[in-house]
Parts: C-alpha cells; structure tokens; sequence
C-alpha cells in the first residue's frame, strides 16, 4: 500500500520546505500538514491539487500512480 504521508514529507524534504511553509502556502494549518505526513489524514480534492501545484508534480506521482513526476 501506498504511503502517501511518507511521500509527501520525502517531497517536502526535498525541497527545504517547512511544514509551516507548505501550510502557508497553500492556505492550510501546519497541524494538517501534519496530518497528512502521519497518515491521520487524507487530503481533499483541491488539496491535492494544491499540493501539486506547489511542488510542480502530477497529481498521479503526488499519489503514488507514477514515479514520473512530470505534469503533463
């Protein structure tokens, strides 16, 4: 099973980004990021697409579809 929490953390990682930032930025709380890196939570539809936007991903790679990031 995929685990989409691990996945977004390995990306904000990745990219030097605090929980805090990545909330921030896409008008979310800190807590649900938190959330959503613990598996507690699973993201919304426009979340998702936040999130993609935000890391310039795929929405398909953002849940473990692909491992080709690209959007498209």
């Amino acid at each position: 099973m995929f685990d989409f929490g691990n996945h977004l953390k390995g990306l904000r990682l990745k990219n030097n980004i605090t929980q805090k930032d990545l909330a921030k930025a896409i008008g979310i709380s800190e807590r649900g990021i938190q959330n959503y890196e613990l598996n507690a939570r699973k993201p919304t539809f426009d979340i998702l697409i936040a999130l993609a936007r935000f890391f310039d991903v795929s929405i398909d790679y953002l849940v473990g579809e692909t491992t080709n990031p690209t959007r498209r």
